[in-house]
């Protein structure tokens, strides 16, 4: 697994691993696996982990009362990361879209992050990204994370984890 061979994490960073399927259920075709290191009201650190060809949905973070949205910088550590933003579609994309989930990916402006490069979205810029065929590693530092507050573009997707207890 890329997590184990490229970062190393304490015993309590690995118990606050979060596994995110968005509530679609496809894991390794839609969602992300993370680390997050520090969030306080000024700033906030995590690592992104994304299997081979996995998908982060699109969505943008919305202002927030009188707060703007999250701005973040993504830092490719490993592998190969295609992102999407607003701006000029890009003609022949790499990323491959999930399938069932073609009207949620709106936003086709490409730009490929190998490691070692990065790009910052600006608050409230919709947007999505895929790891290439050897999945990716993600180092992202920003603004406050209010993942509870995100908005995205496919309806059907739950943020935040929903805990169903067996009757």
């Amino acid at each position: 697994m890329l997590i184990s061979s490229h970062i190393q994490l304490t015993q309590e960073e690995i118990a606050r691993i979060e596994v995110a399927d968005f509530g679609l259920g496809q894991l390794e075709v839609q969602g992300l696996e993370l680390i997050t290191y520090i969030n306080t009201d000024r700033y906030c650190a995590k690592d992104l982990v994304l299997f081979p060809r996995q998908t982060c949905p699109e969505h943008l973070h919305p202002q927030i009362a009188n707060v703007p949205g999250k701005m973040e910088t993504f830092r490719c550590r490993v592998g190969v990361v295609y992102l999407y933003v607003e701006g000029e579609p890009t003609p022949e994309i790499s990323a491959i879209i999930p399938s069932g989930s073609e009207d949620c990916y709106t936003v086709m402006n490409e730009i490929v992050l190998h490691p070692g490069e990065q790009y910052t979205i600006e608050p409230g810029i919709k947007h999505w990204f895929q790891a290439g065929e050897q999945g990716a590693i993600i180092s992202e530092f920003s603004s406050t994370s209010r993942d509870e507050f995100d908005i995205f573009t496919d309806l059907r997707i739950q943020r935040m984890p929903t805990i169903r207890e067996d009757e």
